[in-house]
């Protein structure tokens, strides 16, 4: 009989997929709102729109905050005007006329000094009374008194302005300049930025409505690659690399995924350390945070043996399994390993008696170690990972084992 067969050939190491279970890292989402109230006048993006950070999304009216600015804007050239003249110092035509009036007093005291001289003189000689004498001294003394005043006057303008002064007046200029970014801090406020790269998910409220401070106005969820966060045992780490490609599945559904980081923390619990691995940013679109996201890792196992089709196989006994080995007829075998078989010889046939590459079937025992499906030919196909008494080199029969018998005459094909 005719029967497909193909030659072992040992490996020494297999791998198994292994599935971890992690989730969507939540993304930034924001409901966006004004920290003063006022009325809503514009509303720059529309449900969808995508965003950049610090790009401007709606706006209050902030007429009454820009009329005040400019008032306060006036006060202050004003108090800076002030502050300079401080600091300049009196001019040459404010000391010129300080002088002038210094010299001026000093004249009248004089002339009225010689008068009062006059005056005692003729009082002395009874030529005129008390009382013009008095008004002649009481005259003196005003013009001393405004003499003394003019004298003060130009000695403060030549000696400048005094620090507390200036002081004084560039705290005005500073308040001032507070009171301006006071200002700009609420006109600011009058407007709402994208805090970060986002979409557009929900508009709560229209132009011309007034709102009040905190309200909701623009719901924003971030526009950047969502990320997933899987948690892997630490012996299984080690074979993964930053940078590295992945597929995660999330509903069934293969995402190619990058691994940017491994967090060096072990969990106490669950003894695993968590992989990030970054997806395509046109998936937010389809995820959610908080879903359930899958990573299937092969992992290499240490152990030789052979690779078989499962229909290579038959039920044996005590749990192992039968392969058909092809040994040329009229050799010694062995007993199987499950004790069930051993080899008779056949009564002769004249047809084939001659033939000394004739061959006949021997069972093997294994023991299935893995198995795995794969493709063949574009076909599904399952195959096993098996251990036992076969050899290097053996031709083993590849399918339809349930109409053979140990002992039987075949003779081999290739299997594809």
């Amino acid at each position: 009989m005719p029967v497909e067969t193909l030659t072992l050939e040992p490996v020494s190491t297999y791998q198994v997929p292994r599935v971890y279970t992690g989730e969507i890292a939540a993304l930034r989402r924001s409901e966006l709102g004004f920290e003063r109230g006022g009325e809503l006048v514009q509303v720059l993006a529309e449900e969808g729109d995508r965003v950049s950070a610090g790009a401007p999304i709606a706006r209050l009216d902030s007429r009454n905050l820009e009329t005040q600015r400019l008032q306060v804007q006036a006060q202050k050239a004003q108090a800076a005007a002030q502050l300079a003249e401080l600091e300049n110092g009196a001019r040459a035509e404010d000391l010129a006329v300080a002088e002038a009036e210094v010299r001026d007093l000093e004249q009248q005291l004089s002339l009225q000094e010689i008068q009062e001289e006059r005056r005692e003189y003729l009082y002395e000689r009874g030529a005129i009374a008390r009382e013009q004498l008095d008004e002649f001294a009481f005259g003196a003394d005003s013009l001393q008194a405004r003499l003394d005043q003019a004298r003060s006057r130009l000695q403060e303008l030549q000696n400048g302005t005094r620090f507390e002064q200036l002081d004084a007046q560039r705290a005005v200029v500073a308040q001032l300049d507070a009171q301006i970014q006071d200002i700009d801090v609420n006109l600011a406020k009058s407007t709402i930025t994208a805090p970060f790269d986002g979409i557009v998910a929900a508009r709560r409220v229209d132009e011309g409505t007034v709102i009040g401070a905190g309200q909701a106005v623009i719901e924003l969820v971030e526009a950047a690659s969502p990320e997933v966060r899987v948690g892997v045992p630490a012996a299984v780490v080690n074979e993964l690399r930053v940078g590295t490609g992945q597929s995660v599945s999330v509903n069934n559904r293969a995402y190619p995924a990058e691994v940017v980081a491994v967090l060096p923390e072990v969990d106490a619990t669950t003894r695993t350390q968590t992989v990030v691995l970054q997806l395509a940013a046109t998936a937010i679109s389809e995820l959610e945070p908080g879903q359930t996201a899958r990573l299937t890792i092969d992992e290499t196992i240490q152990s030789a043996g052979y690779w078989l089709p499962t229909a290579a196989l038959t039920q044996g006994l005590r749990g192992l399994w039968t392969a058909y080995v092809l040994v040329p007829a009229g050799s010694e075998t062995a007993a199987a390993n499950d004790g069930s078989f051993t080899a008779e010889p056949q009564e002769a046939n004249p047809d084939t008696a001659a033939d000394s590459d004739a061959l006949v079937l021997e069972p093997r025992s294994v023991e299935i170690i893995h198995e795995e499906s794969t493709m063949v030919n574009g076909e599904p196909s399952t195959r096993v990972f098996v251990r036992g008494t076969l050899e290097p080199g053996n031709q083993v029969v590849t399918s339809g084992v349930h109409r053979l018998v140990p002992g039987q005459r075949v003779s081999a094909i290739a299997a594809e």
